[in-house]
């Protein structure tokens, strides 16, 4: 049953249909034109199967476009008209439902590759036509001595009929004979090659060794060789060659003519040079592309003693409020112009400005005394910036955060300095932006290892490397343990164990907080329940409640009433074992969407504790309508208690906050009690509980467990 009109394989049939149209009027080929398609649908199944694939395969588009060699298309202008329709329709009829950009920047590299088949199979038919020419050309003077006339013939037949050039010269170098091809290649007079001396033939571009092999050559050193040559035409143009040269010798073996063979690979090489350009810098603002630079600064970190070389990473600030306000057609415009005036910065020897993608740039110099010029380089970037951008009638106002590594060649890769580079130019931005900073190593290795952390933070949850300890919950009055507050901990493979001042941040920033919140809060109310349920020597522990933290990101978290419930219930803990500590700068300005959870569990009989108070965001008025029940004292009140006379200032101010929040029937706990002396005054003040060193460090939970065993015996 044939394919559906709009199903893939007719997709397929309609991409062919295109493609024959396009090239058949360029093809040799005694084949009519629905023939020549029932060619080519195959190898457009080939190039449809190549954009879809997962893993892209450069040799299907090679395979390809040598296919084109072997139906007859050898005309340049059919590689062109392919690339075209390729380019135009291939990702139209043969994407499917993939991704549009990733599909176009698949099609690019899938026009590569059937350039670079179609050259290579080209370049192959065509020595292949040189070596029979050339033993067409030597059948032909061996054939003189046997019957002169009739090898005279053949050998002009040969020599007039190909169709690369063909020249014959003296030992001295004289051009004695031409055929019509090689006429043609210098401009179509006879008088331009014909009777000239190959020396006179010099290009700037010629390698050294080429006439040194000449030399060799006519003096009989050497029977052939074959080199790439440019010659200039008689209009000035630059024609350029595959030369092969080889020696004719008489019937005695002394060397008599030279033979030269010309193929005009001038289209093919600009083709390769437009691919090459476009491989190697940005389609939207022509600079060189991230490939070139790194061709460049792997260069300049390979040059000998002495060399140096400073680098600059530039991104935009604030350039994601363009795009999203203005649009990505104005975006585009604006880093046009930023391109521009960075090429202004960068004219000197050795200089370079790159565009890696994005709003992100680059800009490198080169020699002996970098140290200064990078410094100065960053300088005029930044007054370049400093004049607002005119995009679509408005006036923009660029800033940008840039980040500078210098030092010699030869001690680190591209990679490490392009990452210190990055990792600077962070470091610039988070300081307020607009400004350069000089790289670091040593906030190099703290930024290299808060990406490892982070990277390694889902995988450390799923293999079980976090704990908690837990830290008592003393009351004042009687010296008894009431709880405990839950803090995580990670053990790391490499780093040992890591406090949650180091993840915690991290996991906020990747949003793992959520889940590893969930699961501190889980461990901690089962551990909970065996604190309430375990005994010794018949005298109940009794029950103690477990303090957990909760993040901002937990607070918005639309699970977290469920979760909660769902935990006490699965684990058989009652709310009031559970206290839910909230730090005071996650409720400033929170809304009454914010507290509806909260809310909602103090209803339930969980506590909910505000954590850090004090710390200067207080506002106290604002208490009444919290829904907690526990004000935890920032360790910060404690501090100027630990030597006696106390701190009078800190007296009042805890006298006053514990007076405050008794009248709002609220208990207040104090952190970071260190001393007797600490422990002491804040009895007299009224404080109800409180935790520290002094009491215990944190530690596994069979320490809290003793301890209020030991409290419960006595």
């Amino acid at each position: 049953m044939s394919a559906e009109p709009d199903g893939p394989e007719g997709r397929l049939r309609r991409f062919a249909t295109i493609w024959s149209r396009a090239i058949f009027p360029v093809t040799a080929t005694s084949l009519t034109r629905p023939e020549f398609e029932q060619q080519l649908v195959p190898l457009a199944r080939r190039l449809r199967d190549a954009l879809q694939e997962r893993v892209f395969d450069a040799k299907e588009g090679q395979a390809v476009g040598a296919a084109l060699i072997d139906t007859h298309c050898t005309d340049p202008e059919a590689l062109s008209r392919t690339l075209d329709c390729v380019d135009a329709y291939l990702v139209l009829y043969c994407g499917g439902d993939g991704p549009r950009e990733e599909l176009r920047a698949r099609s690019a590299r899938i026009q590569h590759a059937v350039a670079a088949g179609f050259a290579q199979a080209l370049r192959e038919r065509t020595l292949a036509e040189q070596e029979a020419i050339s033993r067409a050309a030597l059948s032909a003077r061996s054939a003189v001595a046997e019957a002169l006339h009739a090898s005279e013939a053949r050998f002009r037949a040969v020599f007039h009929g190909a169709a690369i050039g063909i020249g014959i010269a003296d030992l001295d170098g004289t051009i004695l004979e031409v055929n019509d091809a090689l006429i043609r290649m210098f401009g179509g007079l006879e008088s331009n090659v014909r009777g000239r001396n190959a020396a006179e033939w010099t290009h700037p571009d010629d390698s050294p060794h080429v006439w040194k092999l000449y030399e060799e050559l006519v003096r009989g050193e050497r029977e052939h060789y074959r080199v790439e040559k440019a010659f200039y035409r008689p209009d000035g143009t630059v024609l350029w060659t595959n030369l092969t040269v080889s020696l004719l010798r008489d019937a005695d073996g002394l060397p008599q003519y030279q033979l030269a063979l010309m193929e005009d690979t001038t289209e093919r090489r600009l083709l390769n040079l437009r691919l090459r350009y476009e491989a190697t810098h940005d389609a939207l603002t022509g600079l060189p592309n991230r490939t070139l630079f790194f061709e460049r600064l792997e260069k300049a970190l390979a040059a000998g003693d002495g060399a140096r070389f400073g680098l600059c990473y530039l991104d935009l600030d604030g350039f994601k409020t363009v795009n999203d306000s203005l649009g990505h057609a104005a975006g585009d415009r604006l880093l046009v112009e930023v391109a521009d005036r960075l090429q202004s910065c960068a004219t000197a020897p050795g200089e370079m400005v790159a565009r890696l993608g994005g709003d992100e740039f680059v800009a490198l110099t080169t020699g002996t005394d970098t140290e200064t010029e990078v410094d100065e380089l960053a300088g005029r970037i930044m007054n370049a910036l400093a004049a607002p951008i005119r995009v679509e009638g408005r006036e923009l106002t660029v800033r940008g955060s840039i980040g500078i590594v210098e030092g010699p060649a030869g001690e680190r890769g591209a990679a490490d300095v392009l990452r210190s580079a990055d990792i600077t130019m962070y470091r610039a931005k988070s300081a307020g932006g607009n400004r350069y900073e000089l790289a670091d190593p040593e906030a190099d290795a703290r930024a290299i290892t808060r990406h490892g952390l982070t990277t390694a933070l889902p995988a450390a949850l799923e293999r079980g490397e976090f704990f908690i300890e837990y830290q008592p919950l003393v009351h004042l009055g009687d010296g008894s343990v009431r709880g405990a507050e839950a803090l995580v901990r990670w053990l790391h493979p490499q780093h040992g164990v890591i406090g949650p001042d180091r993840f915690i941040p991290l996991a906020e920033h990747t949003g793992l907080i959520v889940p590893l919140g969930r699961w501190v809060l889980e461990e901690s109310v089962r551990q909970a329940r065996l604190w309430e349920t375990r005994t010794l020597d018949g005298a109940a522990a009794g029950p103690l409640r477990v303090n957990v933290n909760l993040s901002p990101m937990q607070l918005t978290h639309p699970g977290l009433v469920s979760d909660t419930v769902d935990i006490l219930e699965r684990e058989g803990l009652e709310p009031g074992g559970l206290c839910l500590e909230v730090t005071e700068s996650a409720l400033i300005g929170a809304d009454d969407d914010l507290l509806k959870p909260l809310r909602r569990l103090a209803e339930m009989g969980v506590d909910i504790a505000l954590d850090d108070f004090g710390t200067g965001y207080s506002n106290l008025a604002n208490l009444r309508r919290l829904p907690v029940s526990v004000l935890k004292l920032d360790r910060s009140f404690t501090q100027g208690m630990q030597h006696f006379p106390a701190d009078p200032v800190d007296l009042k101010i805890v006298e006053g906050i514990v007076s405050l929040a008794h009248s709002l029937d609220l208990a207040v706990t104090v952190e970071g009690v260190e001393t007797g002396a600490q422990a002491d005054q804040l009895r007299e003040l009224g404080c109800d509980t409180a935790q520290g060193w002094y009491y215990a460090r944190p530690g596994p939970p069979d320490q809290l467990h003793e301890l209020a065993l030991a409290d419960a015996i006595s």
